[in-house]
């Protein structure tokens, strides 16, 4: 048998490792296949369909023999028109669709597009410490300098801007609702950022994909007074239509960040396919039961993973949003300990608030992508 050659990876791999999940999911697989039953309230992938009529409409445009080539950079004309209509109906937002939007295979896409096209070798960038690791890896892909700002449970997760750095920062980063957190920030506090990142000349993206779940005031940043001048905002449908498979997102802002995206982004791909993006666009245009009935089910499960980390001594701060409860592990205890007992004991699986950043290891993050009855089993064999 052949010996593959040696290649020495790109530097830019150096100080990037492998996603903590793609790592634990292979475990619990394995803990699987030798005959572990095991319960994972750890990954936040909904578990819900879409609305009927969204999968409808993907069968009936992939039954068509005319949509199936390549499609505009710039994504559907119907699909930028769904989503000028739903920030103007959900946010108050006007956003051009022809300039002022940019569809996205997923705003997970849109994170590395945007640092790719404005971070260059030693640019800073003010990245949340706890928050989505995609941040921080994506910075340093680029070869920029990841500048941590703390989010503290006793400031409700919101930036001290006035000890945050400014000297060599061209970009904020920012995730209201955030997550892994739950926190939601005010109109109040979205405009003292984008005053702050004005005052400093700082790029600000806010990354906006769990704006209605489990929240009563959805808002986004661009609604905020100056906001075009320097906030662009990334949106997803994967968590509030429940297409997180579909791989459907965005970014809103001023025409120049839009055409400067794009730049990069024309390079990395061909456009989506456009039966997807059609049945996107039905999926924006649901009323508002679509989203009531969403937050009823996710309201009920919400009680449930109250229950269940109250069974396991945890401590979870109140009005949380978003598709995760997030609470303190016990006094003496940290997360990563906490998750592996409750795993190997117990065969189930929370996530570590760890994996967040440094200020997430007193923290477990619980999933409320389950139904009841799996939630029910969890504080079953917890109490048991």
């Amino acid at each position: 048998m052949m010996t593959p050659y040696d290649f020495e990876i790109a530097a830019r791999l150096g100080s990037v490792e492998e996603y903590y999940f793609s790592r634990k999911l292979r475990e619990i697989e394995e803990m699987r296949r030798a005959g572990a039953d095991i319960l994972s309230l750890g990954i936040g992938s909904p578990d819900l369909p879409p609305h009927p009529s969204v999968v409808e409409r993907l069968a009936l445009e992939s039954a068509k023999i005319s949509t199936h080539g390549y499609q505009s950079y710039r994504g559907a004309v119907e699909l930028r028109n769904a989503l000028a209509m739903w920030y103007s109906t959900r946010f108050g937002v006007e956003l051009n669709p022809e300039s002022e939007i940019l569809p996205l295979i997923g705003s997970k896409e849109g994170i590395m597009h945007t640092v790719m096209t404005y971070i260059s070798k030693g640019d800073k960038v003010l990245v949340p410490n706890t928050g989505y690791p995609t941040y921080s890896s994506a910075v340093r892909l680029a070869e920029g300098e990841v500048v941590n700002y703390l989010l503290k449970e006793e400031n409700g997760y919101m930036p001290e801007l006035d000890t945050l750095p400014t000297k060599g920062v061209k970009m904020m980063i920012v995730n209201y609702p955030h997550m892994p957190t739950g926190a939601v920030a005010s109109r109040g506090d979205l405009q003292q950022i984008v005053d702050w990142c004005r005052k400093h000349h700082i790029l600000l993206v806010n990354d906006n994909p769990y704006c209605f779940i489990r929240n009563d005031n959805p808002l986004s940043i661009l609604a905020m007074d100056g906001a075009r001048e320097v906030a662009i905002e990334l949106n997803s449908l994967s968590k509030s239509h429940n297409m997180a498979g579909w791989r459907i997102g965005m970014i809103g802002g001023a025409k120049e960040r839009i055409d400067e995206i794009l730049r990069f982004k024309s390079n990395m791909d061909s456009g989506m396919f456009l039966p997807l993006q059609l049945a996107a666009a039905t999926a924006l245009g649901l009323g508002d039961e679509w989203y009531a009935s969403q937050n009823e089910i996710y309201r009920r499960r919400e009680a449930k993973g109250l229950e269940i980390l109250e069974a396991l001594g945890v401590e979870c701060r109140p009005n949380q949003a978003g598709l995760f409860l997030w609470g303190r592990v016990p006094e003496g205890d940290n997360c990563y300990d906490f998750c592996d007992r409750l795993l190997y004991e117990k065969h189930i699986f929370l996530t570590p608030g760890g994996i967040f950043g440094s200020e997430g290891e007193q923290y477990v993050r619980l999933s409320l992508c389950a139904s009841e009855e799996m939630l029910e089993r969890v504080l079953e064999r917890i109490k048991s």
